[in-house]
């Protein structure tokens, strides 16, 4: 489950993911006037940068509504950001038919049950690995690195690399 061949890789044309367990090892911190805040990668952020500067897309899709998400996804110019969506394999759908792409040009992170039909459904899924047991069952690849500690951007530098473009 950690190697995929590079032409798998080299389709991709969309980067969707979950937040909550993917960008952050899944922990939020809410203070005693509700407001929340998670920590975010440093590495993933400048991955994510990386991608878009070579002209992949990426989502970022979240069963939970976070004003601390949409200010991450603010600053590196996600341009499709979907929160309040429990259903994953819906909302990627819907997006990969926006951009008019087949599943095998989409890769999809996440490490919850909601997350699993989204993974399967995907070119390529994946997963980290201290996800829930459905999420690494439907997996094609599981990073090496945890949740909020550079996953996503071991996912960026695959299909960076498989494009030549690292």
């Amino acid at each position: 489950m950690h190697h995929l061949p590079d032409s798998r890789w080299a389709a991709i044309k969309l980067f969707a993911m979950d937040v909550d367990g993917i960008l952050t090892d899944g922990t939020v911190h809410i203070s005693s006037d509700g407001t929340e805040t998670k920590q975010f990668s440093i590495l993933d952020g400048m991955g994510l940068v990386r991608l878009a500067k070579h002209g992949i897309a990426t989502a970022w899709i979240s069963g939970r509504p976070s004003g601390a998400t949409t200010a991450r996804a603010t600053e590196l110019k996600i341009p499709h950001l979907v929160q309040g969506r429990t259903d994953k394999l819906d909302a990627l759908q819907e997006l990969a038919a926006q951009l008019d792409l087949g599943h095998d040009q989409i890769v999809y992170m996440g490490d919850d049950d909601i997350d699993a039909p989204a993974i399967q459904w995907a070119g390529l899924g994946v997963t980290v690995p201290d996800a829930m047991p459905a999420a690494l069952a439907a997996a094609d690849y599981l990073t090496a690195r945890p949740a909020g500690r550079g996953a996503v951007r071991e996912v960026c530098e695959h299909i960076l690399r498989a494009k030549s473009l690292s």
